[in-house]
């Protein structure tokens, strides 16, 4: 992923703070000589005080022979991604069908070293971490080893604990343009009101060149 200087984030907590509204990945993991990745869309709780993210999948999911013969992994974020049309990127004294098209987007990309998690213990304490961040008002019953309800279940599924190494992260919200772009922008996404249009702009007033 190619990172501008006026794209990248202006410290670890703007990153941090966005990954832990968007909890909605791919895990890519190297597939084996002469096959392509295998990509998995998943769920997981980014963890930014202990630098791991926690997830869990099916034990038939073919991702687990190749995390365990190459444990370095990318998790993958995207969102808050929107179309500007041409028009709205001509800069003043420019004829707008003479604009550039382009996308906005966030993008967060964690490099990982993968540990599978088998223990029906650990695998529980996993599964209630992930719980408590996705339900914080409670509701499910604990998982316990053993113990019902989901103490049954736990033999089919395995955790991951996703141990963060490395960290690209990108925030393309037209930081290059002058400031009369910038406003076009901007009040063309809030015209639009289209999907994910006003998280995009919100991305566009807030990082305003210093």
């Amino acid at each position: 992923m190619l990172i501008h200087p006026w794209d990248a984030p202006r410290d670890d907590d703007e990153w941090q703070r966005w990954l832990a509204a968007h909890d909605f990945g791919q895990l890519a993991v190297n597939g084996p000589p002469g096959e392509p990745p295998h990509v998995q869309p998943l769920h997981f709780a980014y963890d930014a005080e202990r630098g791991e993210a926690v997830t869990h999948l099916a034990r038939p999911n073919p991702l687990w022979h190749a995390v365990e013969a190459n444990p370095e992994v990318v998790l993958s974020v995207v969102d808050d991604y929107v179309y500007v049309p041409g028009p709205w990127q001509a800069e003043p004294g420019t004829p707008p069908e003479h604009g550039v098209p382009t996308s906005l987007y966030a993008s967060v990309q964690l490099r990982c070293r993968a540990h599978v998690v088998d223990d029906p213990v650990q695998k529980a304490a996993l599964l209630d971490r992930q719980v408590g961040h996705f339900q914080p008002e409670g509701g499910s019953a604990p998982a316990a080893a053993g113990e019902a309800p989901y103490g049954r279940l736990l033999s089919g599924i395995r955790g991951l604990r996703l141990e963060v190494t490395g960290v690209r992260a990108k925030f393309k919200y037209a930081g290059k343009r002058s400031e009369a772009v910038r406003e076009r922008i901007a009040a063309g996404l809030a015209d639009r009101g289209g999907a994910r249009d006003a998280e995009a702009r919100a991305h566009v007033l807030r990082r305003q060149p210093a």
